[in-house]
């Protein structure tokens, strides 16, 4: 029994891990989606997120911001990640409050 029980701490310290450094990755990148609008006949990158209930737009420029596309992307596949993470954690949190005899 001793042995389930460290395997599933390590577990739950791998994934805490893991956790911690998907969280820090996403403070890092970029919120929200790029918007391209047209104003007389010209394209112009904004990125365009929330704070609170208001929406932002932030000017990027002229040029497609492809490094910011990408970012986005980075962000969109943690926040995927982060979901199992949790959800992993979820049911080792349960595994460990159930009794055993």
């Amino acid at each position: 029994m001793s042995i389930l029980k460290s395997i599933l701490s390590e577990s739950k310290g791998h994934y805490l891990d893991v956790k911690k450094k998907i969280e820090l990755k996403l403070a890092v990148l970029p919120k929200g989606s790029v918007k391209e609008r047209r104003i007389s006949n010209r394209k112009y990158y904004y990125l365009q997120y929330r704070i609170d209930k208001k929406i932002v737009h932030k000017y990027l420029g002229k040029n497609k911001p492809k490094d910011i596309f990408k970012q986005i992307q980075e962000r969109k596949k943690l926040k995927e990640e982060l979901k199992k993470v949790k959800n992993a954690l979820k049911i080792l949190k349960r595994t460990k409050s159930k009794k055993r005899d």
